[in-house]
């Protein structure tokens, strides 16, 4: 009988990869994945350490996880922030794991089980950097309809407010073959999208690539890895990617957004803040009209492209004018979604050395009229698209109603739509054309006309072996 596992999930779209990843290793090491941590024999809680809410998550379920009879795993950021000190604080954790040692994590938990002493494995792979693939277990695993695929790990920005580099160590690049040849196998798993993963994603760096006009004078071959898998994996529908950094948005990846079909009409690029002199005490390293001519640039080479962003409120020093002015930023860009987060000092980062002069109660009322203002752009762009029509890549059940489906467009819009009777090739991993008929707050609601590209499951129902989902993600 297969012992079982339970995986809780905290932080950023790295960390869901993450979880796929252990999921998939503890799989072929033969725990099944449970939803419920009472009936599981190990449960991990793969951590965040961006924001201190979020160590605070950690601490709490660890607690409430301590009288179960199971082992219990840590891994993750904290995980490599915190080492050793969480298992002298919680003593009742039996394997703390950093990201670049989750290959060890099946030997660690059944050492565990046979009594071992708690483990602590948190050492960077800086000399021979490990990237797990998608069929890392086994080279029959499903991929679900949008997949990621890690490109990089680490980062070298040093943005004072960030504790990323020292969770996350520098930047490790992976060579494109291996990038293009996962891309192909998950393409012909099922996928139809792939979102490219790295902390700066659009730093990526290969020796020996070719360098192509107005390319990144730091050195980045971001646009010139977009081609190549545009180039050597046309199956593949859309190719997104997250997160970049504004001092790689380069002519040589506008040019790219230009002339690649397969680059969804969306970008996510984190701003943080719209001051100049905020940006400079956050080491981000451009300037607001910095940011805003290379956004553009980016908006006006693909008609239709939306974006959104990151923005942190309440950094040391910030005044209310500096924060009016990134209020104007994000009406001037015209974002259609955001991330907005209260500044929190994290541990070894540069801004710990700045005086955290603005009051909680400020920093939750910025917080709450940056949301106002997001959200009423966020209103009427859906609201702007009623009546339209739009492809939307399905994938899976939504919640709005029984037997309805929820995908995004290539805007990065949600959609829910009513599955119809008598539609041979809807379900997941369909592309269908959809008329927009409703705008909700947060997503779209529409009927489907006709389907462009039937669902991978029933393609290839025969080869698929049963795929068990991820418990839901907590932030």
């Amino acid at each position: 009988m297969a012992k079982r596992m339970a995986l809780v999930t905290f932080g950023c779209q790295m960390n869901v990869h993450d979880s796929e990843r252990i999921a998939a290793l503890m799989g072929g090491a033969g725990y099944a994945l449970v939803d419920d941590p009472e009936g599981a024999d190990v449960v991990v809680l793969n951590t965040c350490s961006v924001r201190e809410k979020a160590e605070q998550k950690l601490r709490s379920e660890a607690g409430r996880l301590k009288k179960l009879d199971t082992v219990l795993v840590v891994a993750g950021c904290v995980a490599q922030q915190e080492g050793e000190r969480l298992v002298k604080s919680m003593p009742f954790i039996d394997v703390v794991v950093g990201p670049d040692n989750l290959g060890e994590l099946p030997g660690l938990v059944r050492a565990a089980e046979m009594g071992a002493a708690s483990a602590v494995r948190t050492v960077f792979d800086l000399d021979a950097p490990r990237f797990l693939p998608f069929d890392a277990v086994s080279t029959e695993a499903t991929a679900n309809p949008s997949a990621f695929v890690t490109t990089m790990k680490g980062c070298n920005e040093r943005c004072s407010f960030c504790i990323v580099p020292y969770t996350r160590g520098p930047e490790r690049y992976r060579s494109s073959d291996e990038i293009v040849d996962e891309i192909k196998r998950l393409v012909d798993h099922g996928a139809r999208e792939v979102v490219l993963l790295g902390q700066t994603v659009n730093s990526y760096v290969e020796a020996g690539a070719p360098a192509l006009d107005g390319d990144d004078p730091d050195g980045s071959q971001f646009p010139w890895l977009l081609r190549r898998i545009a180039r050597e994996v046309p199956g593949l529908d859309r190719l997104r990617y997250t997160s970049p950094h504004p001092r790689h948005v380069t002519p040589a990846l506008v040019a790219a957004h230009a002339e690649l079909e397969v680059l969804a009409e969306h970008v996510h690029m984190p701003v943080q803040s719209g001051s100049d002199r905020v940006l400079k005490r956050m080491i981000r390293r451009y300037t607001r009209a910095e940011y805003v001519k290379r956004l553009k640039a980016l908006a006006a080479a693909r008609p239709g492209l939306t974006l959104s962003t990151d923005v942190i409120v309440g950094f040391p020093g910030e005044t209310r004018e500096e924060f009016e002015e990134t209020l104007s930023l994000v009406e001037e860009m015209n974002f259609v979604g955001l991330f907005g987060f209260k500044y929190s000092p994290r541990p070894n980062t540069p801004a710990l050395k700045l005086k955290d002069d603005v009051a909680e109660a400020e920093k939750q009322a910025r917080l709450e009229a940056l949301f106002a203002r997001s959200e009423a752009q966020t209103r009427a762009h859906l609201a702007s698209l009623v009546g339209t029509r739009a492809e939307v890549l399905l994938e899976g059940p939504s919640r709005v109603g029984e037997g309805s489906l929820v995908g995004r467009t290539r805007r990065n819009e949600l959609v829910h739509v009513a599955t119809p009777e008598g539609m041979a090739g809807v379900g997941a991993g369909a592309v269908v054309v959809v008329e927009v008929a409703r705008a909700n707050k947060h997503s779209l609601e529409g009927r489907i006309e006709r389907v462009k590209v039937p669902g991978h499951a029933l393609q290839r129902a025969a080869k698929a072996p049963r795929k068990v989902g991820l418990p839901v993600v907590t932030a």
